[in-house]
Protein backbone atom coordinates (compact mmCIF):
# COMPACT_ATOMS: atom_id res chain seq x y z
CA UNK A 1 0.00 0.00 0.00
CA UNK A 2 1.24 3.76 -0.50
CA UNK A 3 -0.23 6.47 1.15
CA UNK A 4 -0.44 9.63 -0.44
CA UNK A 5 -1.57 12.83 1.42
CA UNK A 6 -2.91 15.39 -1.38
CA UNK A 7 -5.04 18.16 0.69
CA UNK A 8 -6.11 19.26 4.33
CA UNK A 9 -8.45 21.71 5.18
CA UNK A 10 -8.01 22.07 8.86
CA UNK A 11 -8.11 18.61 10.08
CA UNK A 12 -10.24 17.15 6.81
CA UNK A 13 -7.95 15.35 4.32
CA UNK A 14 -8.06 14.58 1.22
CA UNK A 15 -5.89 11.45 0.37
CA UNK A 16 -5.29 8.34 -1.83
CA UNK A 17 -4.33 4.91 -1.02
CA UNK A 18 -2.72 2.76 -3.87
CA UNK A 19 -3.12 -0.83 -4.22
CA UNK A 20 -2.20 -3.54 -6.56
CA UNK A 21 -5.55 -3.79 -7.69
CA UNK A 22 -6.48 -0.38 -7.67
CA UNK A 23 -6.68 3.41 -6.23
CA UNK A 24 -8.79 4.21 -3.03
CA UNK A 25 -9.92 7.76 -3.13
CA UNK A 26 -10.46 9.33 0.44
CA UNK A 27 -12.20 9.69 1.97
CA UNK A 28 -13.44 6.33 1.29
CA UNK A 29 -16.48 4.61 2.53
CA UNK A 30 -16.78 0.87 1.98
CA UNK A 31 -19.85 -0.93 1.58
CA UNK A 32 -20.01 -4.18 3.82
CA UNK A 33 -19.97 -7.21 2.21
CA UNK A 34 -20.26 -9.61 5.35
CA UNK A 35 -21.10 -12.75 3.74
CA UNK A 36 -18.73 -11.99 0.54
CA UNK A 37 -21.29 -10.21 -1.11
CA UNK A 38 -22.80 -6.76 -0.49
CA UNK A 39 -26.64 -7.82 0.13
CA UNK A 40 -28.53 -7.12 -3.02
CA UNK A 41 -25.81 -5.83 -5.12
CA UNK A 42 -23.92 -7.73 -7.79
CA UNK A 43 -20.24 -6.71 -8.88
CA UNK A 44 -21.34 -4.28 -11.55
CA UNK A 45 -23.49 -2.52 -9.80
CA UNK A 46 -21.65 -2.04 -7.06
CA UNK A 47 -18.60 -0.71 -9.56
CA UNK A 48 -21.36 1.78 -11.56
CA UNK A 49 -21.93 3.63 -8.01
CA UNK A 50 -18.15 3.76 -7.82
CA UNK A 51 -16.94 2.05 -4.90
CA UNK A 52 -13.58 1.25 -5.01
CA UNK A 53 -13.27 -0.79 -1.85
CA UNK A 54 -15.38 -3.32 0.39
CA UNK A 55 -15.60 -4.82 3.54
CA UNK A 56 -15.33 -8.67 4.05
CA UNK A 57 -16.06 -10.35 7.35
CA UNK A 58 -13.28 -12.68 8.63
CA UNK A 59 -15.43 -14.10 11.14
CA UNK A 60 -18.65 -14.95 9.32
CA UNK A 61 -16.53 -16.32 6.18
CA UNK A 62 -14.01 -18.23 8.47
CA UNK A 63 -17.52 -20.58 9.74
CA UNK A 64 -19.14 -20.54 5.90
CA UNK A 65 -18.09 -21.62 3.59
CA UNK A 66 -14.64 -21.49 5.36
CA UNK A 67 -11.62 -19.36 4.89
CA UNK A 68 -9.62 -22.67 3.49
CA UNK A 69 -12.08 -23.11 1.23
CA UNK A 70 -11.78 -19.44 -0.30
CA UNK A 71 -8.27 -19.83 -0.50
CA UNK A 72 -8.16 -23.23 -2.89
CA UNK A 73 -10.56 -21.44 -4.69
CA UNK A 74 -8.76 -18.74 -5.67
CA UNK A 75 -9.13 -16.29 -2.51
CA UNK A 76 -11.98 -13.88 -1.95
CA UNK A 77 -11.35 -11.48 -4.57
CA UNK A 78 -11.92 -14.40 -7.45
CA UNK A 79 -14.70 -16.20 -5.16
CA UNK A 80 -16.49 -12.83 -5.25
CA UNK A 81 -15.80 -11.76 -8.56
CA UNK A 82 -14.59 -8.39 -6.89
CA UNK A 83 -11.66 -7.41 -8.77
CA UNK A 84 -10.74 -4.35 -6.94
CA UNK A 85 -9.62 -4.09 -3.14
CA UNK A 86 -11.17 -5.74 -0.38
CA UNK A 87 -10.67 -5.14 3.47
CA UNK A 88 -11.32 -7.41 6.09
CA UNK A 89 -12.23 -6.68 9.87
CA UNK A 90 -10.59 -9.38 12.55
CA UNK A 91 -13.64 -10.69 13.70
CA UNK A 92 -13.19 -8.75 16.97
CA UNK A 93 -16.16 -7.09 16.68
CA UNK A 94 -18.26 -10.11 16.14
CA UNK A 95 -17.06 -12.04 18.81
CA UNK A 96 -17.47 -9.16 21.19
CA UNK A 97 -21.29 -8.82 20.10
CA UNK A 98 -21.87 -12.45 20.89
CA UNK A 99 -21.86 -11.03 24.75
CA UNK A 100 -21.76 -13.42 27.58
CA UNK A 101 -21.11 -16.55 25.14
CA UNK A 102 -17.46 -15.37 24.99
CA UNK A 103 -14.54 -16.65 27.19
CA UNK A 104 -11.66 -14.35 26.55
CA UNK A 105 -8.10 -15.09 27.59
CA UNK A 106 -4.74 -13.94 27.28
CA UNK A 107 -4.53 -16.53 24.88
CA UNK A 108 -7.18 -15.69 22.70
CA UNK A 109 -11.44 -16.42 22.70
CA UNK A 110 -13.41 -19.05 22.92
CA UNK A 111 -17.08 -19.22 21.64
CA UNK A 112 -19.24 -20.87 19.64
CA UNK A 113 -20.93 -20.96 16.08
CA UNK A 114 -23.51 -19.00 15.97
CA UNK A 115 -24.70 -21.20 12.70
CA UNK A 116 -23.79 -24.65 13.80
CA UNK A 117 -22.90 -24.72 18.16
CA UNK A 118 -19.45 -25.79 17.10
CA UNK A 119 -16.83 -24.70 19.72
CA UNK A 120 -14.26 -22.40 18.65
CA UNK A 121 -11.07 -21.09 19.71
CA UNK A 122 -9.61 -18.25 17.82
CA UNK A 123 -6.44 -16.37 18.38
CA UNK A 124 -4.76 -12.91 17.09
CA UNK A 125 -2.51 -15.53 14.72
CA UNK A 126 -5.94 -17.16 13.51
CA UNK A 127 -7.07 -14.31 12.61
CA UNK A 128 -4.05 -13.11 10.72
CA UNK A 129 -4.42 -16.57 9.00
CA UNK A 130 -7.68 -16.43 8.08
CA UNK A 131 -7.11 -12.88 6.24
CA UNK A 132 -4.30 -14.06 4.53
CA UNK A 133 -6.34 -17.24 2.96
CA UNK A 134 -8.83 -14.92 1.84
CA UNK A 135 -6.37 -12.55 0.66
CA UNK A 136 -7.57 -9.27 1.50
CA UNK A 137 -5.65 -6.18 0.60
CA UNK A 138 -6.02 -4.91 4.44
CA UNK A 139 -6.12 -6.77 7.44
CA UNK A 140 -7.04 -5.72 10.77
CA UNK A 141 -5.13 -6.89 13.76
CA UNK A 142 -7.79 -8.41 16.09
CA UNK A 143 -8.57 -7.00 19.28
CA UNK A 144 -11.07 -6.92 22.36
CA UNK A 145 -13.89 -4.61 21.49
CA UNK A 146 -14.17 -2.70 24.88
CA UNK A 147 -17.93 -2.92 26.28
CA UNK A 148 -19.87 0.32 26.12
CA UNK A 149 -20.20 1.84 29.37
CA UNK A 150 -17.54 0.59 31.09
CA UNK A 151 -14.96 1.42 33.95
CA UNK A 152 -11.68 3.06 33.74
CA UNK A 153 -10.49 -0.16 34.73
CA UNK A 154 -12.37 -2.17 32.65
CA UNK A 155 -11.49 -0.44 29.68
CA UNK A 156 -7.99 -0.27 30.65
CA UNK A 157 -7.15 -4.15 31.28
CA UNK A 158 -9.48 -4.46 27.80
CA UNK A 159 -7.12 -1.72 25.83
CA UNK A 160 -4.24 -3.32 27.24
CA UNK A 161 -5.41 -6.70 25.94
CA UNK A 162 -5.78 -5.22 22.40
CA UNK A 163 -2.21 -3.63 22.68
CA UNK A 164 -0.94 -7.23 23.47
CA UNK A 165 -2.76 -9.20 20.43
CA UNK A 166 -1.54 -6.22 18.05
CA UNK A 167 1.88 -6.68 18.83
CA UNK A 168 1.21 -10.41 18.10
CA UNK A 169 -0.39 -9.63 15.03
CA UNK A 170 2.49 -7.59 13.95
CA UNK A 171 4.72 -10.58 14.53
CA UNK A 172 2.71 -13.26 12.64
CA UNK A 173 1.64 -11.09 9.92
CA UNK A 174 4.02 -12.17 6.57
CA UNK A 175 1.96 -11.33 4.02
CA UNK A 176 2.19 -7.95 1.72
CA UNK A 177 -1.22 -7.25 2.63
CA UNK A 178 -1.48 -3.76 4.87
CA UNK A 179 -1.82 -4.07 8.14
CA UNK A 180 -3.69 -1.85 10.65
CA UNK A 181 -3.72 -1.21 13.98
CA UNK A 182 -6.93 -0.57 16.01
CA UNK A 183 -7.41 2.22 18.86
CA UNK A 184 -9.42 1.27 21.81
CA UNK A 185 -10.04 2.65 25.31
CA UNK A 186 -13.52 3.32 25.65
CA UNK A 187 -14.66 7.16 26.32
CA UNK A 188 -11.34 7.57 28.40
CA UNK A 189 -8.57 9.80 26.31
CA UNK A 190 -6.02 9.14 28.22
CA UNK A 191 -6.08 5.32 27.45
CA UNK A 192 -6.85 6.18 24.00
CA UNK A 193 -3.67 8.37 23.65
CA UNK A 194 -1.93 5.32 25.46
CA UNK A 195 -3.28 2.74 23.11
CA UNK A 196 -2.22 5.21 19.74
CA UNK A 197 1.31 5.16 20.93
CA UNK A 198 1.49 1.88 21.42
CA UNK A 199 0.02 0.92 17.37
CA UNK A 200 3.09 3.80 16.90
CA UNK A 201 5.38 2.10 18.19
CA UNK A 202 4.35 -1.28 16.66
CA UNK A 203 4.33 0.28 13.60
CA UNK A 204 1.38 -0.34 11.39
CA UNK A 205 0.85 0.58 7.68
CA UNK A 206 -2.75 2.53 9.00
CA UNK A 207 -4.74 2.87 12.08
CA UNK A 208 -8.21 2.68 13.14
CA UNK A 209 -10.45 3.85 15.53
CA UNK A 210 -12.66 1.26 17.09
CA UNK A 211 -15.19 1.45 20.16
CA UNK A 212 -16.90 4.11 18.75
CA UNK A 213 -20.17 2.40 17.08
CA UNK A 214 -21.12 0.33 20.40
CA UNK A 215 -23.90 2.60 21.92
CA UNK A 216 -22.21 5.98 22.95
CA UNK A 217 -23.52 9.17 22.66
CA UNK A 218 -22.94 11.42 19.45
CA UNK A 219 -21.12 14.14 22.17
CA UNK A 220 -19.03 11.07 23.53
CA UNK A 221 -18.31 9.92 19.96
CA UNK A 222 -17.07 14.07 18.89
CA UNK A 223 -14.87 14.21 22.04
CA UNK A 224 -12.17 11.18 21.29
CA UNK A 225 -12.67 11.98 17.92
CA UNK A 226 -11.79 15.87 19.17
CA UNK A 227 -8.95 14.49 20.96
CA UNK A 228 -7.64 12.34 18.70
CA UNK A 229 -7.46 14.48 16.01
CA UNK A 230 -4.09 16.10 15.95
CA UNK A 231 -2.67 13.05 17.82
CA UNK A 232 -3.14 10.44 14.89
CA UNK A 233 0.37 9.74 12.34
CA UNK A 234 0.07 12.10 9.30
CA UNK A 235 1.27 9.55 7.03
CA UNK A 236 -0.67 6.43 7.51
CA UNK A 237 -4.75 6.35 6.62
CA UNK A 238 -7.38 6.85 9.17
CA UNK A 239 -10.20 4.48 9.41
CA UNK A 240 -13.17 5.12 11.57
CA UNK A 241 -14.95 1.66 11.92
CA UNK A 242 -18.43 1.00 11.64
CA UNK A 243 -19.68 4.92 11.57
CA UNK A 244 -22.31 5.77 10.29
CA UNK A 245 -24.87 8.11 9.06
CA UNK A 246 -23.92 10.70 6.30
CA UNK A 247 -23.70 13.21 9.60
CA UNK A 248 -21.61 11.07 11.37
CA UNK A 249 -19.06 11.05 8.03
CA UNK A 250 -18.93 14.44 7.66
CA UNK A 251 -18.23 15.28 11.33
CA UNK A 252 -15.45 12.73 11.15
CA UNK A 253 -14.18 13.87 8.31
CA UNK A 254 -14.13 17.48 10.28
CA UNK A 255 -11.58 15.56 13.04
CA UNK A 256 -9.38 13.81 10.27
CA UNK A 257 -10.93 10.52 9.87
CA UNK A 258 -10.43 9.02 5.58
CA UNK A 259 -11.86 5.37 5.65
CA UNK A 260 -15.72 4.55 6.77
CA UNK A 261 -17.74 1.06 6.74
CA UNK A 262 -21.21 1.02 7.94
CA UNK A 263 -24.30 -1.35 7.32
CA UNK A 264 -26.43 1.40 7.39
CA UNK A 265 -26.97 1.91 3.69
CA UNK A 266 -27.72 -1.46 3.26
CA UNK A 267 -29.92 -2.42 6.34
CA UNK A 268 -31.84 0.33 6.23
CA UNK A 269 -32.58 0.15 2.42
CA UNK A 270 -34.24 -3.57 3.04
CA UNK A 271 -36.42 -1.06 5.81
CA UNK A 272 -37.47 1.25 3.48
CA UNK A 273 -34.87 3.54 4.81
CA UNK A 274 -33.84 6.05 1.96
CA UNK A 275 -30.84 8.50 2.46
CA UNK A 276 -31.30 11.60 -0.13
CA UNK A 277 -29.63 15.34 -0.33
CA UNK A 278 -32.67 16.19 2.10
CA UNK A 279 -32.76 13.90 4.89
CA UNK A 280 -33.71 10.27 5.06
CA UNK A 281 -37.44 9.27 3.70
CA UNK A 282 -38.99 5.99 4.75
CA UNK A 283 -40.30 5.04 1.11
CA UNK A 284 -43.24 2.79 3.03
CA UNK A 285 -45.25 5.47 4.04
CA UNK A 286 -48.93 6.42 2.44
CA UNK A 287 -47.12 9.99 1.48
CA UNK A 288 -45.60 8.44 -1.19
CA UNK A 289 -48.15 6.07 -2.66
CA UNK A 290 -49.03 8.37 -5.87
CA UNK A 291 -46.05 10.59 -5.96
CA UNK A 292 -44.51 10.57 -9.40
CA UNK A 293 -41.10 12.27 -7.71
CA UNK A 294 -37.80 10.52 -7.96
CA UNK A 295 -36.26 9.45 -4.97
CA UNK A 296 -33.87 12.49 -4.77
CA UNK A 297 -34.03 14.93 -7.50
CA UNK A 298 -30.18 16.09 -6.70
CA UNK A 299 -28.85 12.22 -7.52
CA UNK A 300 -28.09 11.08 -10.69
CA UNK A 301 -28.19 7.48 -9.66
CA UNK A 302 -30.29 4.65 -12.34
CA UNK A 303 -32.56 4.74 -9.31
CA UNK A 304 -33.51 8.43 -9.07
CA UNK A 305 -33.41 8.56 -13.17
CA UNK A 306 -36.15 5.58 -13.76
CA UNK A 307 -37.94 5.09 -10.63
CA UNK A 308 -40.94 6.90 -9.03
CA UNK A 309 -41.47 6.82 -5.33
CA UNK A 310 -44.79 5.46 -6.08
CA UNK A 311 -43.07 2.53 -7.77
CA UNK A 312 -40.59 1.99 -4.63
CA UNK A 313 -43.17 2.76 -1.96
CA UNK A 314 -45.07 -0.19 -4.18
CA UNK A 315 -42.24 -2.45 -3.99
CA UNK A 316 -41.88 -1.93 -0.32
CA UNK A 317 -45.35 -2.60 0.62
CA UNK A 318 -46.07 -5.71 -1.46
CA UNK A 319 -42.51 -6.99 0.00
CA UNK A 320 -41.41 -7.35 -3.68
CA UNK A 321 -37.43 -8.32 -3.73
CA UNK A 322 -36.52 -5.54 -5.93
CA UNK A 323 -37.79 -3.00 -3.86
CA UNK A 324 -35.00 -4.28 -1.91
CA UNK A 325 -32.52 -4.19 -4.78
CA UNK A 326 -33.36 -1.04 -5.60
CA UNK A 327 -33.40 0.90 -2.12
CA UNK A 328 -29.81 -0.75 -1.79
CA UNK A 329 -28.40 0.60 -5.10
CA UNK A 330 -29.64 3.95 -4.48
CA UNK A 331 -28.41 4.14 -0.73
CA UNK A 332 -24.78 2.87 -1.66
CA UNK A 333 -25.37 5.52 -4.86
CA UNK A 334 -25.60 8.41 -2.53
CA UNK A 335 -23.21 7.39 0.10
CA UNK A 336 -20.78 7.17 -2.45
CA UNK A 337 -21.70 10.38 -3.95
CA UNK A 338 -21.51 12.40 -0.60
CA UNK A 339 -18.37 10.94 0.03
CA UNK A 340 -17.22 12.85 -3.61
CA UNK A 341 -18.40 16.17 -2.76
CA UNK A 342 -16.20 15.57 0.41
CA UNK A 343 -13.13 14.89 -1.64
CA UNK A 344 -13.87 17.88 -4.48
CA UNK A 345 -14.60 19.82 -1.56
CA UNK A 346 -11.58 19.57 0.10
CA UNK A 347 -9.58 19.84 -2.76
CA UNK A 348 -10.79 22.61 -4.14
CA UNK A 349 -10.37 24.37 -0.31
CA UNK A 350 -14.40 24.80 -0.03
CA UNK A 351 -15.15 22.42 2.66
CA UNK A 352 -16.30 25.14 4.72
CA UNK A 353 -19.28 26.04 2.48
CA UNK A 354 -19.74 22.59 1.83
CA UNK A 355 -20.22 21.31 5.98
CA UNK A 356 -22.85 24.73 5.21
CA UNK A 357 -24.42 23.44 2.70
CA UNK A 358 -24.70 20.53 3.97
CA UNK A 359 -26.61 20.93 7.29
CA UNK A 360 -28.61 23.64 5.77
CA UNK A 361 -30.46 21.06 3.46
CA UNK A 362 -31.29 18.98 5.86
CA UNK A 363 -32.24 22.01 8.22
CA UNK A 364 -30.14 20.54 11.01
CA UNK A 365 -27.89 23.44 13.24
CA UNK A 366 -24.71 22.53 12.54
CA UNK A 367 -22.27 21.34 15.31
CA UNK A 368 -19.65 23.27 16.65
CA UNK A 369 -15.80 21.86 15.18
CA UNK A 370 -12.99 22.84 13.07
CA UNK A 371 -13.73 24.12 9.40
Amino acid sequence: MKFKLINKSVFARRSELEFKRGTIQAPAFMPVGTNGTVKGMTVEDLESTNSEIILGNTFHLMLRPGDETIRDLGGLHKFSNWNRPILTDSGGFQVWSLGDLVKITEEGVKFSSPYDGKKIFMTPEDSMKIQENLGSDIVMAFDECTDYPSTYQQAKQSMELSMRWAKRCKEFHKSDSALFGIVQGGMYKDLREESLKQLIKIDFDGIALGGLSVGESKSEKTAILEHMSDKLPEDKPRYLMGVGTPEDIVEAVRYGIDMFDCVLPTRNARNGQLFTSEGVINIRNAEFKNSDDPIDKNCNSKVSQNYSRAYLNHLHRTNEMLGSMLATYHNIYYYQSLMKDIRNSITNNIFAKFIKDFYNSRNLDMPDGPI
